[in-house]
């Protein structure tokens, strides 16, 4: 068994998450993508860093909250959506994220890391998709999940 020392050695990933919110506005229903204030630009999933004491889906639900002013309900913390961990998904190294699917309820407001937060219709998060403006792997993620609706709904 390794000491703690010789753990806190190690060069590993950093762990994060990212929560596709659904939301709806107005009748529409959508998902929620926020502008990124900082390197990496673009639109993306909530999400960020994994703070240390929480568990994956409460630095989530954390990070909605930051960055968009929306409660969430997590759909299933035991079971995420998806894992990601390509080595190259992000330029400032290697990161690895849980991802989540919740329900957001509030008022869309952008804090935190965000230069803005808004609901997207489908269509026009597909077409965001299909023009290549999300960040990360955030696009292949969302295709993803759209696969699948049908069968959520």
């Amino acid at each position: 068994m390794p000491k703690i020392e010789e753990i806190q050695s190690y060069r590993n990933p950093f762990p994060t998450t990212d929560v596709i919110v659904e939301y709806n506005l107005n009748g529409v229903e959508g998902l929620v993508l926020v502008d990124r204030k900082n390197v990496p630009h673009g639109k993306a999933l909530p999400g960020g860093f994994h703070d240390l004491g929480l568990s994956a889906g409460q630095n989530a639900a954390k990070e909605v909250l930051e960055e968009t002013g929306l409660e969430v309900i997590i759909e299933d913390e035991n079971h995420p959506f998806c894992t990601r961990s390509r080595p190259d998904r992000d330029i400032r190294g290697h990161m690895i994220t849980v991802v989540y699917v919740a329900r957001g309820y509030g008022t869309i407001k952008a804090g935190s890391d965000a230069m803005n937060a808004a609901h997207y219709s489908i269509a026009d998060v597909r077409e965001l998709i299909a023009n290549n403006e999300l960040a990360f792997d955030h696009g292949s993620i969302i295709e993803e999940y759209l696969g699948g609706l049908n069968e959520r709904i």
